[in-house]
């Protein structure tokens, strides 16, 4: 189980799907979503199989998520910021 080591770092909130959560400035998004317990940031286009964060240093791309409406972004690479607007990515993209 992910646990935070404590901090007295300040604090941001986004949303994921909608729920607020409360970060830590200086979190990656995948860290951010990890420690407010959410495991599951994607969905495999072929069989719907739950993904979530497993390398946390961008290799993998377990952990991708759509934000602020941009789809296929890294949550381990992307720094977590105020007011994000944060959902779970199913399936592939479609192109355009």
């Amino acid at each position: 189980m992910f646990r935070r080591l404590e901090s007295d770092a300040p604090t941001l909130r986004l949303t994921f799907e909608g729920r607020a959560i409360t970060a830590r400035a200086g979190d990656s998004l995948a860290a951010a979503l990890l420690a407010a317990g959410e495991t599951a940031l994607r969905e495999t286009p072929v069989s719907g199989t739950p993904r979530g964060p497993w390398c946390l240093m961008g290799v993998c791309f377990d952990c991708l998520v759509e934000v602020d409406g941009i789809p296929n972004r890294q949550a381990c690479m992307i720094e977590a910021a105020e007011g994000m607007a944060v959902r779970r990515q199913h399936g592939a993209r479609m192109p355009p």
